[in-house]
């Protein structure tokens, strides 16, 4: 992986455009640490910053085309480059390099901007067609990799990070409140919404075409359904989890494509479990695996990674995170993001990057996907559950399959069933919207917005942030079964929204160490959505097809486990007697005055509450997480806000 970044327009001087390119590339030099390049054209330039994985000696970016007509900053990988290359190869191209880059060129030659669909891969990358004068970005599919970009004094401008684009002058952080909304209820903000006001991401699956001063985008790939009726099939389970195994092992096999060795990280589910399962007898070397444990029985699945380890005879290497481990890189792992959250979950992961680095390792596979795409999430159970019960809205029996649906809340099992029914949110006359599957996530998460300040609120005005995630929904989104209503919800806005950026790309790359993905190979996402729902959720058995087709690869007692999401200490991390002076100080009273977004008697009612004892429930900690990651967010980019910088329309 890469860090790309450029502009195309006249707005910049050619004397300075080189000095504009290194600083650019420079602020993203973490994403590409072994090399560096730009290319200025007559009103366009590219920079690159090289994370060397395909074709290390003769892959140097920018790339241009023989004729020199075509110039291309890339960051990612195309799997399928070798088949690709055979292809075009046949048709007459004649390559110069070994690169997955090239490969690109020589398909926008053959097709032009349709390229894309003929990608398997990661990436986001901007290609140069100087004849045509025209300016093309892309993102992939499933949104691993990230793109932003910016219009200034009439100029266009990109970037892999919101970073390098503040290099450019006149380009300043100025906060969207409509973005902090979106995270304080959906956990991400709705693409191509950012933190940063006039600053934009490109979305997943869509290219854009910077053409005479106009921008044209539209998508290349829409992740789809089959209709309710549609749903039926005479395939036996057993061949639909050999095909499955099948595409998934193809999806490994081509994701070990690397001129540097590839490692797996293992959590201890059944996902990550069974890609090291199938990666292994592909590395001749051995496959190396990397994990991070944790203090408590509550976060930790140690004892499941060794398991895994010793099934595969891997060598296998462990960070131990502990809660002072997650408040001392927090800052860190907050500019890198370019988001606030509400989770501590990314601070561990970027110290796991950080030991992948260090063990002399660039490539890692990771299990993330399955989840969404194999319905793992404990969010579809409980779906099915809340719309088992709203059906009959007086039992009193219904209520309490949550308590098994949970064991590992023991709140729950005091609770009667009036209050179990009104907590998971059980309402018969809610079936009918198209987020009855997410809402006691938004509700609880929406629950932190009450710290927001008066002058926030007003600005937000009557802003609804769900209201404008379900007004996106595609057409034919009604007509999916509930279960793939909730996939569609999961996969298509917050796996690109968090799991892939906060949790994914940005920390990851953070210490130049590039994840892979086989469940998103697109074959296999596509694959998975034609899969009926009783297969993927049987009753409330989650991944139920996935673990037929593991079966034999993965021991009988990871399949078997109950799921244990992957969470890490949250506000107790930064409230104990050792805690960083940072915290204090983002959090003190002036502080929070000054950004303006926050009350400061809640904050400082909530910071107490914390000291006193741990906070127990999800509110208290996501809205300690998301106020402490805004403010440190505000004390990285937006340092000292103009006066009335919320004065913005929710329009």
């Amino acid at each position: 992986m890469c860090g790309i970044a450029g502009y195309c327009g006249q707005g910049v001087d050619p004397e300075e455009a080189e000095a504009l390119l290194h600083r650019m590339t420079g602020a993203i030099a973490h994403r590409g640490p072994d090399d560096a390049g730009i290319h200025v054209g007559k009103n366009a330039g590219l920079g690159h910053r090289r994370l060397s994985v395909v074709g290390i000696a003769d892959g140097h970016q920018p790339m241009a085309s023989v004729d020199g007509g075509l110039c291309i900053s890339f960051n990612g990988e195309i799997f399928n480059h070798i088949e690709l290359r055979k292809a075009l190869a046949a048709k007459g191209h004649v390559f110069k390099t070994t690169s997955d880059t090239e490969v690109i060129l020589h398909l926008y030659q053959e097709i032009g901007a349709d390229c894309v669909t003929q990608l398997n891969g990661d990436f986001a990358f901007a290609l140069w067609d100087a004849p045509r004068r025209r300016m093309m970005l892309a993102r992939d599919r499933m949104g691993v990799r990230p793109l932003f970009h910016s219009w200034h004094q009439g100029t266009f401008y990109f970037a892999s990070e919101v970073k390098a684009l503040l290099t450019v002058p006149g380009i300043t952080a100025e906060i969207d409140p409509i973005a902090l909304d979106q995270i304080f209820t959906l956990w991400a903000p709705i693409a191509p919404r950012t933190m940063f006001k006039g600053i934009a991401e490109l979305p997943p699956a869509h290219l854009m075409l910077v053409e005479g001063g106009q921008t044209t985008i539209r998508p290349y790939w829409k992740l789809e359904f089959p209709d309710r009726g549609d749903l039926g099939t005479t395939r036996p389970q057993e061949d639909i989890a050999a095909e499955l195994r099948d595409l998934l092992e193809d999806a490994t096999r081509i994701r070990l494509r690397a001129d540097v060795p590839v490692g797996s990280y293992l959590s201890g589910e059944l996902d990550s479990s069974l890609i090291s399962a199938l990666a292994a007898p592909l590395v001749p070397a051995g496959l190396r695996t990397f994990s991070v444990t944790f203090d408590g029985a509550e976060y930790d699945e140690g004892p499941f990674q060794r398991m895994m380890a010793e099934h595969l005879g891997t060598r296998h290497s462990a960070v131990a995170c502990h809660a002072d481990d997650i408040a001392e890189s927090f800052p860190q792992v907050v500019r890198h993001m370019e988001r606030p959250v509400l989770r501590t979950a990314p601070a561990p992961l970027y110290l796991l990057a950080n030991l992948v680095r260090e063990q002399g390792f660039k490539v890692v596979l990771t299990g993330e996907g399955a989840d969404e795409i194999f319905a793992g999430y404990d969010l579809f159970r409980e779906a099915r559950l809340r719309r088992f019960c709203a059906r009959q809205p007086t039992s009193s029996i219904r209520p309490t399959l949550f308590r098994k649906l949970y064991p590992y809340l023991p709140g729950l099992a005091q609770q009667t069933p009036a209050y179990l029914a009104a907590f998971f949110d059980v309402e018969p006359e809610a079936l009918g919207d198209p987020l009855y599957s997410h809402h006691p996530r938004m509700r609880n998460t929406a629950a932190a917005k009450m710290f927001f300040s008066a002058e926030l609120r007003e600005t937000l005005g009557a802003y609804d942030a769900a209201e404008e995630l379900a007004a996106g929904l595609p057409e034919a989104f009604s007509r999916w079964d509930p279960l793939h209503q909730a996939q569609y919800i999961e996969t298509s806005f917050l796996l690109p929204g968090y799991i892939l950026s906060s949790q994914g790309d940005r920390v990851a790359m953070a210490s130049g160490v590039e994840g892979r993905f086989p469940f998103l190979d697109h074959r296999l996402v596509e694959f998975a959505a034609r899969i009926p729902p009783n297969m993927k959720l049987n009753g409330l058995r989650e991944k139920h097809i996935l673990k037929k087709a593991a079966k034999d690869l993965v021991p009988a007692s990871i399949i078997a486990r109950d799921k244990q999401p992957y969470r890490a200490p949250e506000s107790q991390s930064f409230l104990g007697s050792q805690a960083p002076s940072y915290v204090s100080e983002c959090l003190s009273p002036a502080a929070i005055r000054q950004a303006g977004l926050f009350n400061a008697p809640l904050v400082e009612k909530l910071v107490q509450k914390g000291q006193r004892r741990p906070m127990a429930g999800f509110r208290d900690n996501a809205a300690f997480v998301g106020i402490l990651s805004t403010q440190l967010w505000v004390d990285s980019f937006a340092r000292k806000p103009a006066s009335g910088h919320l004065k913005q329309t929710a329009a």
